[in-house]
């Protein structure tokens, strides 16, 4: 039977959420302080940890740092932070802590249910190995090498979130999929080169669109100058050049030392013809989006589940309401488009999509090809996305900010009574999707 911890120096809430927990299946113990809740997480090593923020003696913050550093007594253990503060910087610096989770009370049944069916699904088994129902031992891993839009951003403002443009790394399969070579393909890079070492690395690198952000990490990228290694490119073409002509100018001798036909690993660069196609035995879709030129998202199906990445969009339903004076026929096109965009990404178990603004932004971008916050929590309620990551995030924007914005999606997700879970994509967040069936802990 698996162990939740319960710190909170309130003894109803505790008694609450004692009962649901013990209703489900799990052995709750309890903790009326920080001090008493350390002890007892490395006498019993709970699976999930439920710790309140604010208590006397030993606060939230301390409880994180504190568990977080016995990695190897509590190597697997889940921390989620519930409090009834929803400031930004307090969800901010209890996830530097070291949190996993952060709940805003009263805590929603079905949120926490959630949160704890998606550490039962990746949880290791007395045996050390991730449990299966049988039909595959495979899971499917996603990691944000890059997550920012426009331009990389460095600084002490963007250190939580990250500074790099478009990367992120799925592997299923047996196959390495890497969506788009924007800056943070760099920090990628070193790490398989430290993981492979001399072995040959195999790779598909998949291109949503050639705006220098999404391309301009890839002269950058350490496993492209290894003779032993093959980099499968794949993109549509651009809408002037093709997609080896872009990639190549960028490193043509005016902007770069070393051009693309000198570097020394085995790159093939291929034209996508069709929507559905396969990297392997990896089933692709794509989808071409509302952004300036040609720009494709990507659906990547596996036995964990499937992930879309949608990371420059404009979601046409503000857009169909704007106008001098839209005509009926126009709203029809737009809400034809955005359907078609829902019908391609419904039911993902997660979904990577372009947030760049919040609203009052967007009203002075209109037309740039990005949508805002609350329209894409929108489509992703409509969708019926399990997981959604805000993406692309603006340059501008420093980690307080997307916290807000973070903070106000959920709200939106609580008014539409939604099982949706909303994150802000981070550089260096990596999750598991396990191809497993677990019984579901339904709190009620």
């Amino acid at each position: 039977m698996k162990t939740v911890l319960l710190i909170d120096d309130d003894p109803s809430f505790r008694d609450v959420l004692s009962e649901w927990l013990t209703e489900t299946g799990w052995r709750v113990l309890q903790a009326e302080d920080g001090e008493m809740g350390m002890k007892l997480a490395l006498e019993h090593r709970p699976e999930i940890v439920l710790c309140d923020l604010l208590m006397p003696r030993c606060n939230g913050f301390q409880v994180c740092r504190f568990l977080k550093a016995q990695k190897d007594r509590l190597p697997h253990t889940l921390i989620v932070i519930t409090t009834g503060s929803g400031y930004a910087t307090d969800r901010l610096n209890a996830l530097e802590a070291g949190a996993d989770e952060y709940l805003v009370k009263p805590v929603v049944p079905a949120e926490l249910a959630a949160i704890m069916t998606r550490f039962v699904a990746r949880a290791p088994n007395s045996e050390g190995t991730v449990a299966s129902s049988g039909v595959s031992n495979e899971s499917t891993r996603l990691k944000f090498w890059g997550v920012r839009g426009s331009i990389p951003t460095p600084g002490r403002d963007t250190v939580f979130y990250g500074g790099n443009t478009s990367c992120v790394e799925v592997r299923t399969g047996g196959e390495i999929i890497v969506l788009d070579a924007g800056s943070g393909i760099r920090p990628l890079g070193v790490a398989l080169k430290n993981e492979f070492q001399k072995k040959p690395i195999n790779l598909t690198l998949l291109i949503s669109h050639t705006h220098w952000d999404h391309i301009q990490g890839f002269p950058f990228f350490q496993p492209a100058y290894n003779p032993v290694n093959r980099i499968r490119i794949l993109g549509f073409e651009g809408a002037r050049q093709g997609l080896e002509n872009i990639l190549s100018s960028q490193m043509e001798s005016s902007y770069f030392p070393v051009s693309m036909r000198e570097l020394p690993s085995h790159i093939c660069i291929e034209e996508i013809e069709e929507v559905d196609f396969k990297i392997g035995s990896v089933r692709v879709k794509a989808e071409f989006v509302n952004h300036p030129g040609i720009c494709t998202g990507y659906r990547i199906f596996s036995s964990g589940g499937s992930i879309s990445y949608v990371t420059d969009v404009e979601l046409f339903q503000r857009l169909r309401d704007r106008g001098p004076k839209p005509t009926e026929e126009q709203r029809a096109f737009a809400a034809q488009q955005d359907k078609r965009l829902a019908n391609f990404v419904r039911g993902s178990d997660v979904l990577i999509l372009d947030s760049q603004y919040d609203a009052a932004e967007y009203e002075n971008h209109v037309g740039w090809g990005h949508s805002c916050m609350e329209d894409s929590v929108a489509f992703a309620i409509g969708a019926g996305v399990k997981r959604l990551f805000l993406f692309h995030h603006d340059p501008d924007h420093s980690d307080e900010k997307i916290s807000r914005m973070v903070a106000r999606a959920r709200e939106i997700v609580s008014e539409h009574d939604s099982s949706l879970i909303v994150e802000a994509a981070r550089e260096g967040f990596e999750m598991t999707l396990a191809p497993i069936e677990v019984e579901v802990p339904v709190l009620a």
